[in-house]
């Protein structure tokens, strides 16, 4: 990973990433701010906690000298999954952390706003690279916690019987276009970040290394809503071929008939979502799919999901579109680390390494994801069942 060339670089992205957090926050009550979903879900108080207890615990305190820990129980509460870093509040039970309050969150946020404003230009007139890596690391970290408030706060929105809404503006209809086929040659390519090359990667991006790809051909466009319901409507749901043997078991005993957010009223389908509930677009790109529900469409579409390193290929054809914007796309890849993979050193090893079991990786981008903050070797990941992310569907399959 590589930090700005310039302090006035790093701490105007700093800036611009923890005020970019309070505009996300500042819709919301802190009843909203409290909530607590399910067990894989956070509070909104919560991340933006933890993304503080970053800053301060693994850049301020072992590098800047005199630092002053705002509330040293803070950090009990809201480490995340740092064995290293000591022991921790149990994940499922973040909802019941109604102190400190949020007032007491935001005057922290502040404490440690102010230090790291002071320490960002002295880690550069230092040349610590340690430091500066993890401030670069720690603003990554807190877009990807940016994007995880919002998946997580529209599961909690979900369960609420009146559907509110985080957004008041009217969401743009999408324009339908009928899908294309885009063709790539395979071959050898190289995949993953380039060591050295400009902007960030997380860890779990590299080392770059070559892949053997055989020809293959991609959607231009992700799989619509009007597309999905018409696999609901075919009986999808009720349909054992069509599901991996732990995807028909999660359909079997969740009672599973349709995608997490759609609801039908008067035969007529609505999606739940930032906007509130919504008719159904049906030119708008299908999301809250776990991996079984993509690969299912998949199958009764006669195509299957492409691997990660064809979709990292395909990223530069032309004619793609819908890459990072709109909904995570899952891979029938299992995220696995790089050959020559090695972890960060340190506490921060356990960012991404710890997870690479029993996961699925999804390419891309969406709506929630913060600008500029995808690239095509990013690699996000998740279990096959989750159901709650901004996660769809790109199909692929052989030449034909």
């Amino acid at each position: 990973m590589n930090s700005p060339d310039h302090p006035q670089s790093l701490q105007q992205q700093f800036q611009t990433v923890r005020a970019h957090t309070r505009a996300l926050a500042e819709p919301l009550s802190a009843e909203d701010q409290s909530v607590q979903s399910m067990a894989d879900t956070s509070p909104t108080k919560w991340h933006q906690a933890h993304t503080t207890w970053f800053f301060e615990t693994l850049v301020l305190l072992p590098h800047c000298p005199g630092y002053q820990v705002f509330d040293a129980r803070f950090s009990l509460l809201f480490n995340s999954y740092y064995e290293a870093l000591g022991p921790r509040h149990p994940r499922p039970q973040r909802g019941l952390l109604s102190r400190p309050s949020l007032a007491e969150v935001q005057a922290w946020r502040a404490h440690v706003d102010a230090a790291m404003q002071r320490f960002i230009p002295a880690a550069y007139t230092h040349a610590d690279g340690p430091a500066l890596a993890l401030i670069a690391l720690g603003v990554q970290h807190e877009q990807q916690h940016q994007e995880l408030m919002l998946t997580d706060l529209l599961h909690a929105f979900s369960g609420n019987p009146l559907r509110p809404a985080y957004r008041s503006d009217t969401p743009a209809l999408h324009r339908a276009s009928a899908l294309e086929w885009l063709s790539h040659p395979g071959g050898i390519i190289d995949v993953g970040h380039m060591a050295n090359a400009d902007g960030f990667a997380f860890d779990n991006e590299c080392p770059r290394h070559p892949a053997l790809l055989p020809a293959f051909q991609i959607a231009h466009r992700l799989v619509n809503c009007g597309e999905f319901a018409d696999f609901v409507q075919d009986g999808g749901y009720r349909r054992p071929a069509f599901w991996l043997s732990d995807g028909w078991a999660q359909v079997q005993s969740q009672g599973l008939q349709h995608p997490a957010c759609w609801h039908a009223a008067d035969r007529d389908w609505q999606v739940f979502g930032l906007h509130g509930m919504q008719p159904l677009d049906p030119a708008a790109p299908v999301m809250q799919l776990s991996f079984f529900e993509a690969a299912a469409y998949a199958e009764w579409a006669g195509a299957r999901l492409p691997t990660e390193f064809e979709w990292e290929a395909a990223a530069a054809l032309p004619g793609i579109t819908e890459l990072a914007d709109q909904a995570w796309q899952w891979t029938r890849s299992a995220y696995l680390p790089y050959p020559g993979f090695s972890p960060m050193a340190g506490a921060v090893g356990e960012y991404n390494g710890k997870f690479m079991s029993g996961q699925m990786v999804l390419r891309g981008g969406s709506l929630a994801t913060p600008p500029g903050h995808a690239r095509p070797t990013y690699r996000n990941f998740f279990p096959p069942g989750a159901r709650w992310q901004f996660s769809g569907l790109r199909l692929a399959r052989d030449p034909l």
